[in-house]
């Protein structure tokens, strides 16, 4: 009989986020995904940013602007750690719809302020964590929120139908990352976006089609694409000035979620500016059909010539080492995955200094030198 490539039905939810609230932007996700688990859905994909929004703002105010700043820090207060609250609440979700989510999120990590990534969250049926996959380049204005991810969430997660990939708006026309994504062997591959592109740009349904048919050509998997779109509310608290706002409530402005074939053919979609969610049936043998003609990881290409490497390293940018007169002092090494409590090193304050460094082996030997005169 041989081996089984089965069809999923899969979801591309378009939806505005509840601008800036995370806990109504999370609310909002948990209904959304019922919705798409009640209609058959086995794979549910959100937008990028969706809780609780993405900084969009910067397409229309000034970076160091009263707006903007506020706007941000609006942004961190409603940003979601990973594990949390809120992903709590999405993971109960996905055990009742049965279904596997992908949503995007603003990341923040514990004990911390001022650090964002933007971040997709991948979740099973079951409600486990599967993993996450944090941007690894900040676009445009996300340059001044967000700090770039690292290799070590470039990854697929796996799934009862194979490897899931997903990766955020710009990301997902990185050459370089599309080969990595095909390289895991992605079947499915959710694309997240925000709701709309600066205004200097073509309108992002127009870029999201491409990309969207661009990717399923090179990996031959399933794409669906996730847009955001706009509301009355999230206009509203933008403050942006007439011309801003009319191009806001144009149709062209916003939305175009598509679901592609790995043929590289538009299956559902796009969409226009509406919130709603695109479905369709994904019949996973179609992407052995088109690999057996270019499978840019295998027989379609020259390893001998081509190859490309993952660094999956997180780099520590704070470690503590203990010396052997001071073992009290080791305490876990900090880098950009976790946190650790600051804490007093000993002396006065001007002579305070990390174990190993110059200034603390002179500190170590002058209390070797006190400790010496004790004794005698």
């Amino acid at each position: 009989m041989g081996d089984t490539y089965p069809t999923v039905e899969v979801a591309a939810v378009q939806a505005a986020s509840v601008f800036l609230d995370r806990e109504g932007s999370t609310a909002k996700a948990c209904r959304l995904i019922g919705e798409a688990g009640a209609n058959g859905a086995r794979v549910i994909a959100f937008p990028e940013g969706f809780i609780p929004a993405h900084p969009v703002w910067y397409h229309h105010h000034p970076a160091t602007s009263a707006i903007s700043n506020r706007l941000a820090t609006e942004l961190f207060k409603n940003s979601v750690e990973i594990p949390g609250p809120e992903i709590e609440q999405l993971r109960s979700a996905a055990r009742d719809a049965g279904a596997y989510v992908v949503m995007g999120v603003c990341e923040k990590i514990a004990n911390t302020i001022g650090t964002m990534f933007n971040t997709q969250v991948f979740i099973g049926p079951d409600g486990s964590l599967l993993g996450k996959h944090q941007k690894l380049m900040p676009t445009v204005g996300e340059r001044l929120v967000h700090m770039g991810g690292f290799g070590d969430t470039l990854t697929a997660v796996e799934t009862e139908f194979g490897p899931m990939t997903g990766l955020i708006c710009g990301e997902n026309s990185n050459p370089l990352a599309i080969f990595a994504m095909t390289a895991e062997g992605t079947r499915i591959h959710v694309m997240s976006w925000p709701n709309h592109f600066p205004t200097s740009g073509d309108p992002m349904r127009n870029r999201v089609s491409v990309d969207s048919q661009a990717f399923a050509q090179m990996s031959k998997a399933w794409v669906i694409s996730a847009c955001g779109t706009v509301d009355e509310d999230m206009i509203r608290k933008l403050e942006v000035g007439p011309e801003a706002a009319k191009m806001l409530r144009s149709p062209d402005c916003c939305g175009g979620s598509v679901i592609v074939s790995p043929g590289s053919r538009i299956v559902a979609g796009p969409m226009g500016a509406e919130e709603g969610i695109l479905y369709a049936e994904c019949n996973l043998e179609l992407g052995v059909q088109t690999k057996l003609r270019h499978d840019f990881v295998g027989h379609y290409n020259r390893p001998d010539i081509f190859q490309l490497q993952v660094n999956r390293a997180a780099p520590r940018i704070y470690t503590v080492q203990a010396s052997p007169e001071n073992p009290e002092l080791a305490r876990p090494t900090s880098s950009t995955r976790s946190s650790t409590t600051p804490r007093e090193l000993p002396g006065p304050a001007s002579q305070r200094t990390l174990p190993g460094s110059r200034a603390g082996r002179r500190y170590d030997a002058r209390k070797r030198a006190r400790a010496h005169r004790k004794k005698r």
